[in-house]
């Protein structure tokens, strides 16, 4: 009897520890991932203020900058 007892009890405290450490991992990434989309921001903006000249010395073309930097920070 105690062992059905101890596993009824044991079983919400073993759910809320693994909840507890996979909110605990989503914070600890949540940060990373914030300054990976900033970092694509800050870099896509980067690559919109290059001269034509510029772009021809890391072999893109306007229109590879374009589309480079008309995509979403956030998503792409």
């Amino acid at each position: 009897m105690t062992l059905e007892f101890d596993a009824i009890f044991e079983t919400p405290r073993n759910a809320l520890r693994s909840k507890l450490r996979r909110t605990v991992r989503w914070g600890r990434g949540l940060p990373a991932a914030v300054e990976h989309w900033l970092t694509k921001r800050r870099s896509r903006c980067r690559l919109s203020e290059l001269t034509d000249e510029d772009l021809r010395d890391i072999g893109l073309t306007r229109a590879q900058a374009t589309a480079e930097t008309s995509k979403s920070w956030f998503w792409s």
